[in-house]
């Protein structure tokens, strides 16, 4: 890892080099040679690789302040032990620099796998295909992609003189994984994930505005035009008016809906509602797939390779989580899965496990192979569609009277049958009158459920690629459009700035 402190008066970043690699698709190799001789892998073996390249960039007070570049390489090995009653898997991942490591990893994750107990989601390996790339050397990301907005932030900072204070970070990471089973898979993928927060301030720290944007590469972000966006919702700032708590129509930009939706997927297990104990449970051990869950036609799917949200196109994972992800169903390929089909509850995200105890010919076949269709796996990006082609902008022009909630944040689950969260507002709540945003709102506390908005929601917009606020540290691949909810429960308000 290298780390450099930039000159604050240079907004030019210092480029730091990564050293070449050994390709570790190699190393896979002989850690599964090495499996085989193993009791403790004796139904398989799995080896995952990722080598991590980040870039930062950070800025307060008008200045840069550091700048630099990190480089990670990591693996993950599942070894399958037959034991008395089923298969155990024993799971385990370090930091490795050499083939000897991660065949070092392989022999204690089989000591483990030996003495353990049997999954309860044991399922066979499948051999989910060979990719041609997948001796191909690691992708990285490099500092030398924040050129053109250090140089336009150098520019913002001479503009904003003693008027306002910028603050905010920009973060590229690019990851490479390479998975491969004693099934046969050999699976190579290239995850790409970029975010940058503009926070502008008055002097008094009281006025506070916010804008985050998405990106795999930064060849998108217009600096200047966000400055400008930024400093737009600052102005606002500059009439406040104290509101009291109740509740208003509300106008959530694309990236504040996602903060609300993703936990809904969070939450979307089917096992996990066929015990009764989520808000998509149904009676009687069903489930509410089927329902119809939005008025509108809104409809949320997830897509490994939706245009610069990619994901890997594969099932990986290095531990299982309770009806959400099996270790047993590495290397299963994944494709696109619809989970709102027009505002109907289309399916829950379900393991081969889960999907071959209900009978389904998604789940493992009697030879173990491969699935008919792609398996609902939670793929890490989600996107909201219903066919709308207002802006943000056009919705506010559109309001009588209402609020502009720009970003949330703090947010806890309350009840999980009816997964009714709450939060706090952030940096930008504003008042809308007759079309035109009027001054800022004091702060609230707020409580609402994902899944009862999605019924209230009376106007969807133009989807596009955004970032949330509260989850971007976890999940950054949203595509959402603004919504309007009408009487959005502000039920307190917050005094916090």
């Amino acid at each position: 890892m290298s780390q450099t402190t930039p000159d604050p008066s240079n907004p030019e970043p210092t480029t730091v080099s990564v050293p070449d690699q050994p390709v570790p698709s190699a190393w896979i190799e002989d850690a599964l040679a090495a499996a085989v001789d193993l009791p403790g892998a004796d139904a398989g073996c799995i080896v995952i690789i990722r080598d991590a390249t980040s870039a930062n960039l950070r800025w307060a007070n008008n200045a840069l302040t550091t700048n630099g570049q990190m480089h990670t390489r990591t693996a993950q090995v599942v070894a399958l032990a037959t034991v008395d009653g089923g298969v155990a898997s024993g799971c385990l991942d370090a930091p490795v620099t050499s083939s000897d490591e991660v065949v070092a990893l392989v022999r204690r994750a089989a000591d483990l796998a030996a003495s353990g107990t049997p999954d309860e989601d044991a399922t066979p390996l499948v051999n989910g295909g060979v990719d041609p790339d997948m001796a191909d050397p690691a992708a990285s990301a490099g500092i030398e992609a924040f050129t053109s907005l250090a140089q336009g932030l150098g520019r913002s900072f001479t503009e904003a003189g003693d008027h306002h204070l910028f603050f905010g970070f920009a973060e590229l990471a690019v990851t490479t994984i390479w998975l491969g089973t004693s099934a046969g898979t050999r699976r190579r993928a290239v995850e790409r994930m970029g975010r940058l927060e503009l926070n502008a301030k008055h002097p008094d720290l009281i006025g506070s505005a916010w804008v985050g944007r998405s990106t795999p590469d930064f060849a998108d972000i217009d600096i200047a035009a966000l400055t400008a966006e930024v400093l737009e919702r600052l102005r606002w700032c500059e009439n406040r008016v104290e509101l009291p708590a109740g509740r208003y129509e509300t106008i959530l930009p694309g990236g504040a809906l996602a903060d609300l939706l993703i936990y809904a997927y969070w939450t979307m297990a089917g096992r996990d509602a066929r015990e009764g104990s989520t808000v998509f449970s149904g009676p009687g051990g069903s489930t509410r797939v089927g329902e119809q869950l939005a008025t509108l036609p809104i409809t949320m799917w997830s897509d490994p390779r939706a245009p610069r949200l990619e994901r890997a196109p594969f099932a990986v994972t290095g531990t299982s989580l309770a009806g959400l992800a099996s270790v047993h169903d590495n290397g299963v390929p994944v494709g696109r899965q619809t989970w709102l089909d027009e505002g109907r509850l289309a399916t829950l995200v379900e393991t081969r496990a889960e999907l071959a105890a209900m009978g389904s010919p998604d789940g493992a076949d009697d030879r173990g192979g491969e699935q008919n269709r792609p398996l609902p796996w939670p793929t890490e990006n989600l996107l909201v569609d219903a066919g709308g082609t207002a802006t943000l902008e056009e919705m506010v022009r559109s309001t009588k009277r209402g609020l502009l909630l720009t970003c949330l944040w703090y947010i806890r689950e309350v009840d999980p049958e009816t997964l009714l969260l709450t939060g706090l507002t952030r940096d930008g709540v504003y008042l809308v009158e007759d079309g035109k945003v009027t001054g800022m709102v004091n702060n609230f506390r707020w409580n609402e459920s994902p899944v009862d908005l999605l019924k209230r929601i009376t106007e969807v917009g133009r989807s596009e690629q955004v970032l949330c606020r509260e989850w971007n540290d976890w999940f950054t691949l949203t595509q959402m459009p603004p919504v309007r909810v009408p009487e959005f429960n502000m039920s307190t308000v917050s005094k916090a700035y």
